[in-house]
């Protein structure tokens, strides 16, 4: 009974004597008790997400983050696409690789404004399947998010991109391709002067591929898992 009792006034006097941190990590050493809630995996798959969309905004946002990143860099539409040896034939060459350098830097410019649009989005989501998700596919977590957010996150970002592209140039140096091109007479295809939807649409659609990197990355590497939360709701997985 005496060799208890001591016991327990030691157990007692080294965790009062333990920091916050230090307890927090004494407490996640020993494991936590019963089966993860949904409410775990949901904050855990929504912390997984924030995580994505914070790195990968980070990455794109950088000078060449789209346009030297094969993944995810931004041609030039498709319409101009199928034109483009005709520009080059007709001197255009030039104009046509400074409206395409300028059309990722848009995008550049504008990734680092996506991440509060992204987060909020992610933070409004109710995951009904959460189970699901986190036994799905390695990009289920972002496949979910794009199918439930990406109109809303489109309409709010539209705005951010055209402001790039004017800022950096490219609305005017697509813009005058497409008129020179499309004054040349008896030219059958035409080329849509208009660059912001495109390139809202290549933006986003490059930033989820970003997350779907960070997602995977966090599901097969422990380290990528940056909290707790994750690391229980993830190593569940392992």
């Amino acid at each position: 009974m005496r060799k208890s009792l001591s016991f327990s006034i030691i157990v007692i006097f080294l965790l009062a004597s333990c920091t916050a941190t230090d307890l927090n990590r004494i407490l996640e050493a020993a494991g936590s008790q019963g089966p993860l809630t949904q409410t775990e995996v949901s904050s855990g798959l929504k912390e997984a997400l924030v995580q994505g969309i914070s790195k990968g905004a980070d990455k794109a946002s950088v000078t060449d983050g789209f346009f030297k990143n094969e993944l995810i860099k931004i041609l030039l539409p498709e319409d101009a696409r199928r034109v483009e040896a005709t520009l080059r034939q007709i001197g255009l060459g030039s104009e046509v690789d400074r409206a395409l350098l300028a059309i990722n830097r848009g995008a550049e410019k504008a990734a680092i404004e996506a991440k509060p649009i992204f987060i909020s989005a992610i933070r409004q989501l109710t995951i009904q399947d959460a189970f699901a998700i986190l036994r799905g596919e390695p990009d289920a977590a972002t496949a979910f998010l794009r199918r439930t957010t990406e109109s809303q996150l489109i309409e709010l970002f539209q705005p951010r991109i055209q402001e790039s592209l004017n800022e950096v140039g490219a609305t005017k140096y697509y813009s005058d391709i497409a008129t020179t091109y499309n004054a040349i007479p008896l030219t059958n295809r035409k080329i849509d002067p208009d660059l912001n939807s495109y390139v809202t649409n290549r933006a986003i659609d490059g930033l989820f591929k970003l997350i779907a990197e960070e997602e995977l990355n966090i599901r097969k590497d422990p380290l990528a898992r940056t909290s707790a939360l994750m690391r229980r709701v993830f190593g569940e997985q392992d």
